[in-house]
């Protein structure tokens, strides 16, 4: 968990710089809105997994003196799957604000040096602005990665939880590998190199096998759960921090 926090905190003070740089330039509505959507989307994906504040109220909301459910559980956790993918299809989508966001910052160094007294070269002037486009390339890599670890996460928390795109439940065709004993025509045979080899092959499949047991959906979906909620706490709160630290403390 620590590693992960300490891989998201430049991604997220970027990010919160990018966020400020990008509403600055926006000026239609539309686009900030979806600016101040895209920055609490991790916000929203932690309070998915929040029960009192997003499951009891959405599956059981308070309608006068009788609560109906208005959806199963099933039914939630295909609702979360899917915003949390259209979270993500969001971020993917405002990339490119942010990004223009970021090859700006060569023409406010411009104008932060047109106040400033004294001369410089050209070849300096040059290599500043330069310097801004060679890094748009780490900076992208910033903005992406997060997007991808969450991305992944969701998706093997779908396959691996036998969670489900619809509404209604997939039926698991997954069968469970009995663990019946070897066949006896194995041990019938003289010992031979294939005969040696087909018994070992059957041990190895019956082992796999036996793991189902233990590596069940239920464990992925607690593990796989906690590791979305976790990268996605991590990410709004190092961008939370950037933003506090980008609009107050540098201006200070």
């Amino acid at each position: 968990c620590s590693l992960i926090g300490a891989f998201l905190t430049f991604p997220g003070l970027r990010l919160a710089q990018m966020h400020l740089d990008a509403l600055n330039l926006a000026t239609e509505k539309i686009t900030q809105t979806l600016l101040h959507i895209n920055f609490l989307a991790p916000l929203l994906m932690v309070l998915l997994w929040v029960k009192p504040i997003t499951k009891d109220y959405i599956m059981n909301p308070p309608l006068g003196k009788e609560s109906v459910p208005l959806m199963s559980e099933d039914t939630f956790d295909t609702m979360r799957l899917w915003i949390i993918i259209l979270l993500c299809a969001l971020r993917l989508a405002m990339m490119r604000s942010h990004l223009q966001a970021y090859l700006n910052l060569a023409q406010k160094c411009m104008d932060q040096m047109k106040k400033e007294a004294g001369r410089i070269s050209t070849i300096d002037l040059q290599k500043m602005v330069a310097r801004v486009f060679y890094y748009l390339c780490v900076i992208a890599l910033q903005y992406v990665a997060p997007l991808v670890m969450v991305l992944h996460t969701t998706l093997l928390l779908k396959t691996l939880g036998n969670y489900s795109w619809g509404i209604y439940p997939e039926s698991n065709s997954d069968t469970a590998v009995e663990n019946n004993p070897l066949p006896s025509s194995l041990y019938s045979e003289p010992p031979s190199v294939d005969g040696k080899m087909k018994v070992t092959v059957v041990q190895i499949t019956m082992a796999l096998g036996s793991l189902k047991n233990i590596f069940t959906p239920l464990l992925f979906r607690g593990l796989l759960s906690f590791l979305t909620w976790w990268i996605a706490a991590c990410l709004f709160s190092t961008s939370l921090f950037g933003l506090f630290y980008h609009q107050y403390l540098t201006v200070a």
